[in-house]
């Protein structure tokens, strides 16, 4: 099963010829959440498409999260950072063509093509999330010379309209070293539409007519993003398969959470994939591997001697991985209500975390050797007992002088459901390093503030001999690491300190990295 895991630099993969995993990486601004998807050099063997060629690109690839993560304050970049009005060229549709003539690309059958279909592409996670990503890979130059963007859905647009819906949400977010809107323009003219049903093999073979006119000869690789309900996935795939695939190239699809509802579910699901795709194509994607602090959680450890030692039983009195939202379902409790908190974010989003949080060293960055250590963290885990959790479901509040309705009064909710809105649970881990840890996780929605942060409390200091100064609370003395994924990503370590003058007054103290502050004008979610 092809995870999410680690990055590579996306420059070094726009040309790479070699077979590839894929893996997400950091969102993006208040007005698109930007993910990474990238290709570690080693994850899958050379076989990887219905008719592979010698000669391939490896994409980059941007996707996002549909429950609900929050976004930090994000600086502007100058001359504006969102395209609200497109250039009067944008909005005529021009051939295949004149369009290669105009972005002055030659045909060349040596040289390989890339066509990326966004499959549902008038949804919200299309027009919010993906196409952002897409813009934002295309920005940091990130995806090859040849490739071309086609959304794909039932609603009835030209490429026109899908161009000008796209511009509302695309964004400039790291640097100003291009022109913001000179590069829209250039994305937006790589942006097409067809029109078609999911499950008609007639459909897909229209547009598998358009991208081989978009490839004009060249190799042709084919990635399908599936930004659909998981019921529909078998049906889009097997048309996709079966009347778009690539005949000379690489033919790929990216599936994202969740894989099923249960066990059974995501073995069935497996299985009616491979009725159509080789497992090597099909890359099931955890975006929230794609966070930046994420990624950054290997780093922290193991390339920082302080912290490596500390790692362990022996210094550590819990572990707390959370995850709240301040909104509840806002009408979208269809979805929600066929899986609950548990299974939307507990079982995959925090237990990725833990995994990587708690697994030992790698042998090496390969995705395969850091899938290896997270299985055995999980396969460690004692299994979790009723006594352990705390489930729970949002009643009608009020906050801030306005009244939200409580989950059930919501109408997509079934009436009288008593699917969990917030869950809490103990889990421990069987193993050397860990036995004996709480790692606590909290996930829920209408809270009272969101964030989501992996806070690490140490053990509190034998024998203190400033007990005194703080009274008979010891949580106040304790050394705390907080890695706040969102929003305002940081990390800093709470310490504790004396207050400068004669006294012997004691504070409390962060050591503390802010990314906006360090990195600016980087910015994060």
């Amino acid at each position: 099963m092809a995870t999410a895991l680690y990055s590579t630099h996306c420059r070094s993969l726009a040309t790479s010829s070699s077979s590839s995993s894929l893996q997400p990486s950091p969102l993006s601004s208040n007005l698109a959440y930007l993910q990474r998807l990238t290709f570690s050099q080693r994850f899958l063997p050379s076989k990887v498409s219905l008719k592979s060629q010698p000669q391939t690109y490896q994409i980059p690839v941007l996707t996002q999260q549909q429950e609900g993560t929050v976004a930090a304050a994000v600086t502007p970049v100058e001359n504006g950072t969102s395209h609200k009005q497109l250039k009067p060229d944008l909005l005529s549709v021009k051939s295949p063509e004149e369009s290669r003539a105009e972005d002055g690309f030659e045909k060349d059958e040596n040289e390989s093509s890339v066509s990326i279909t966004v499959v549902g592409a008038s949804g919200d996670l299309a027009k919010k999330k993906i196409f952002p990503a897409l813009f934002a890979l295309y920005y940091e130059d990130c995806l090859p010379k040849h490739f071309t963007i086609y959304g794909y859905a039932r609603s009835k647009m030209t490429d026109a309209e899908l161009r000008n819906m796209v511009s509302k949400t695309l964004t400039c977010r790291i640097d100003k070293r291009e022109n913001c809107n000179e590069k829209m323009d250039q994305f937006l003219k790589r942006c097409f539409y067809h029109s078609g049903q999911y499950d008609s093999q007639e459909n897909f073979a229209a547009l598998d007519k358009k991208l081989k006119e978009h490839e004009g000869g060249r190799t042709s690789n084919r990635l399908f993003y599936l930004s659909i309900p998981p019921n529909i996935f078998i049906d889009a795939v097997k048309c996709a398969s079966l009347s778009a695939s690539s005949g000379n190239g690489w033919t790929r699809v990216i599936v994202e959470k969740p894989f099923g509802r249960d066990s059974d579910s995501s073995a069935a699901l497996t299985r009616s994939l491979k009725q159509y795709l080789t497992e090597d194509q099909i890359f099931r994607i955890d975006h929230y591997l794609g966070k930046e602090l994420v990624e950054n959680l290997s780093v922290l450890r193991f390339s920082n001697l302080i912290f490596e030692p500390l790692w362990s039983r022996q210094y550590i009195r819990n572990v707390q991985l959370i995850f709240s939202e301040d909104f509840g379902t806002e009408g979208r409790g269809g979805y929600f209500d066929h899986y609950g908190i548990i299974r939307d974010i507990m079982q995959n989003h925090l237990l990725q975390i833990l995994a990587l949080f708690a697994m030992e060293t790698p042998v090496s960055l390969d995705a395969e050797d850091i899938r290896n250590e997270k299985v055995k963290v999980l396969r460690s885990m004692r299994p979790l007992r009723l006594d352990d959790m705390v489930i729970g479901q949002y009643k009608s509040h009020t906050r801030g002088g306005v009244t939200y309705p409580a989950y059930v009064d919501d109408k997509t909710v079934p009436s009288g459901s008593l699917t969990p809105t917030f869950a809490a649970a103990a889990l421990f881990i069987d193993n050397a390093r860990w036995d004996g840890v709480p790692f606590l996780m909290k996930a829920g929605k209408a809270l009272h503030n969101k964030r989501a942060e992996i806070r690490v409390q140490f053990r509190h200091v034998p024998g203190n001999l400033y007990n005194r100064n703080f009274g008979t609370d010891l949580d106040r003395a304790t050394n705390e690491l907080v890695i706040r994924v969102q929003p305002d990503e940081a990390i800093y370590l709470k310490i504790n300190n004396k207050v400068p003058g004669l006294g012997m007054k004691l504070d409390r103290s962060n050591l503390n990295l802010h990314y906006a502050a360090r990195y600016f004008p980087f910015t994060l979610n």
